[in-house]
């Protein structure tokens, strides 16, 4: 049934260390129906992805799976060859495939792997290896899917990906080589990029008009407080999403805000490579927050140790996961687009019906840089490892001096 059609090999962090092919019927028919040599490699994969997921975080495993399970794909229907006897050439072809896969390898929307029937894990027949990025303005019945090339930062994630791998199995002493580290340097498809960073982020108007939507919305209906309070977090806070949101082996509390001895407010973040930072809570956030703990029934400010969750779910206990909180931002940018179009135009709003959640931290980080606070301490409230990173991301000033002075040139 699936013998040349690319189904998903591995299932989530969790479900990975339980795995056994007969609970999954349609993953099992697959590698049976392929040659012998692709079930000892997807045992190699197996294997990788249990040392990646002891030794990193979430999102690095869900990044690694993706990319391992797309190259192996790729040997066992595509060039169906053994990994140990791919040279530089084969990988080189990969990457040309990686640029234009077949069309029937392309999916429009993030799906799970796999969906629980009677008690088995059957394959979900709408997913797909490769994902084509859609703008939220955009039809998914306009896509081309002709059109699919990834981006540099993608190309980088595969190589990175397949050479960490290469390099898991000759430490196993399965291969002998790397040829993908020998292979980047000589991949086409790279470019040196010297152009101008475009930044996602909403304009100082732009984001006057989601605040104060957000406000009306909670003012018109408590039920909003939630919205408010999470819009408020990511941009004011610099909060990635999941920074948020409820995890396997991290739940944000009301406690996780914190006095120090000269009454300065904290916020202890658990993020990304699995690292704990306290970020600086500015005394502006406060009415925010007290307005959101006093419509959920808590005192105007958190207590030392308290573990009520920071957002709680509209129905349930604990709190809401990064899916959840992104409907939530979802609802005031909507809401927020259709205000400025009325009163402003379609130009000035479109970004609002562009934007994404992560939107709000580059907005935030943005209009720091422009306040002229120093590098060093956005880096830190950021979570970046060095200033470089913050630097190379929002630093725009040097730019912006740039395009004034082009703007002054003459036609005639």
């Amino acid at each position: 049934m699936f013998k040349n059609i690319p189904i998903p090999l591995y299932p989530t962090h969790i479900e990975l260390y339980e795995l056994a092919l007969e609970d999954y019927p349609d993953l099992n028919d697959f590698i049976q129906q392929l040659p012998c040599w692709c079930r000892s490699h997807w045992l190699w994969g197996k294997s990788f992805l249990e040392y990646i997921g002891r030794n990193k975080s979430l999102h690095t495993y869900d990044r690694f799976r993706n990319e391992v399970e797309k190259f192996l794909l790729w040997t066992f229907l595509e060039k169906k060859t053994p990994l140990d006897t791919l040279r530089k050439t084969d990988i080189l072809e990969y990457a040309d495939f990686c640029c234009k896969p077949h069309v029937n390898w392309i999916g429009t929307s993030n799906q799970e792997r796999f969906k629980l029937k009677n008690s088995y894990f059957c394959v979900n027949q709408l997913w797909r290896p490769f994902k084509i990025q859609v703008v939220k303005s955009q039809s998914i019945k306009d896509i081309d899917k002709k059109k699919y090339r990834p981006s540099q930062q993608t190309l980088t994630s595969t190589f990175t990906a397949i050479i960490v791998f290469y390099n898991y199995l000759m430490g196993e002493e399965f291969c002998y080589g790397n040829p993908a580290q020998i292979a980047k340097k000589d991949c086409k498809h790279f470019i040196h990029d010297t152009q101008v960073k475009e930044i996602k982020r909403l304009s100082g108007l732009q984001w006057q008009y989601l605040l104060d939507t957000a406000v009306d919305m909670a003012d018109d209906n408590p039920i909003y407080e939630r919205n408010l309070f999470v819009v408020a977090s990511l941009k004011t806070l610099f909060l990635r999403i999941s920074e948020l949101s409820e995890r396997d082996n991290w739940s944000p509390v009301m406690g996780h805000f914190w006095q120090d001895e000269d009454e300065n407010w904290w916020l202890k973040i658990f993020g990304k490579g699995r690292k704990l930072r306290d970020t600086t809570v500015p005394s502006d956030f406060l009415p925010f927050l007290q307005r959101y703990r006093l419509y959920r029934g808590l005192t105007g400010l958190p207590i030392s140790g308290e573990n009520n969750v920071l957002v709680e779910k509209i129905r349930g206990q604990g709190g809401m996961t990064a899916r959840h909180l992104r409907r939530l931002v979802q609802d005031v940018f909507d809401q927020a687009y259709r205000r400025m179009k009325k009163l402003e135009g379609e130009n000035k709003a479109v970004k609002l019906k562009q934007a994404t959640t992560h939107w709000l931290r580059h907005t935030g980080a943005s209009m720091e840089i422009e306040r002229g606070r120093a590098l060093k301490d956005l880096s830190e409230d950021l979570g970046h490892a060095s200033m470089a990173t913050t630097d190379t991301v929002y630093v725009q000033s040097e730019n912006k001096k740039r395009a004034e002075s082009g703007k002054k040139r003459k036609v005639d």
